[in-house]
């Protein structure tokens, strides 16, 4: 499932090809499942002609601002991404392939060409995602359901341990809630946890203040440093505990030699060292 960074990376790469441009051309797959019930016909009619004058985020959902509304908000799903000649026909939201060969991608499910003969395409193998059409959609399902952003929203820390320790879910399960903190996933959560030395299976709670504070700190830091990336990996600290944590390997162990722990908690396989972790 991609994760907030993956979205923002996707936001920031579909703004440089879409912002300020209009929409002259849709293409529309008939699917029902991934535009939620919405005909290609009505969708290509509340886009076509439309000009894109922002594109928004809010955790893992993307949404254009168009010069007239409805405006078309998307969810990724597991294997759902947006690819644009303009960025290299790469990869911008977690799709199994770093390029897509030849043009449109496979499974591509909503086609947009610009004023200035720029592309998007969305495509999603799996059917997972979803498009959806919104008149306000940052207030309306599923949007607005969500809780802060995880990167431009996170409470301020009094707030926000006033919000932990109200709720009595082991903390990784309140992690990956999204009516709490939209954006962060699986990976996200191990790691924050990790870095904050709190163990996952622990009630919210029963954290201190000092721990959540802490815990806090670490979302802020952990998310920052995958945007600042780019979400690229390779380019994550060495010492983070992401590159270990694949694979439920026997006798995996951190960079610093900690013995890693798999979990099923929340629902998700987590990944943790009882060692530092408390």
């Amino acid at each position: 499932m991609p994760e907030l960074p993956e979205v923002e990376a996707a936001r920031r790469a579909v703004t440089r090809v879409a912002r300020g441009r209009r929409i002259v051309r849709v293409w529309c797959a008939n699917d029902p499942i991934v535009f939620g019930g919405v005909s290609a016909d009505r969708f290509r009619r509340a886009l076509q002609g439309r000009r894109v004058m922002t594109i928004r985020r809010r955790g893992k959902h993307l949404w254009f601002e168009l010069d007239r509304r409805p405006w078309p908000s998307f969810h990724f799903g597991m294997t759902g991404g947006f690819h644009s000649p303009a960025e290299g026909t790469v990869r911008l939201v977690s799709s199994g392939e770093r390029r897509t060969p030849g043009w449109p991608p496979r499974f591509a499910k909503l086609r947009l060409v610009f004023d200035d003969g720029g592309e998007l395409v969305l495509a999603d193998a799996r059917r997972l995602g979803r498009i959806r059409l919104r008149h306000d959609p940052a207030h309306e399902p599923p949007i607005g359901r969500l809780g802060f952003d995880a990167l431009l929203e996170l409470p301020p820390p009094g707030r926000f341990v006033e919000m932990v320790r109200a709720r009595g879910a082991p903390v990784k399960a309140l992690l990956l809630d999204q009516s709490f903190a939209a954006g962060v996933g699986n990976w996200i959560a191990d790691e924050v946890l990790y870095q904050a030395h709190i163990d996952p299976r622990r009630r919210a709670r029963s954290l201190s203040e000092a721990e959540a504070r802490r815990l806090r700190s670490k979302i802020r830091s952990v998310i920052a440093t995958s945007v600042r990336h780019l979400n690229d990996s390779d380019r994550y600290p060495r010492t983070w505990l992401f590159h270990h944590r694949w694979g439920k390997r026997a006798f995996a162990t951190t960079a610093l030699g900690e013995r890693i722990r798999y979990d099923t908690i929340g629902g998700r396989t987590t990944a943790w060292a009882p060692a530092v972790q408390h």
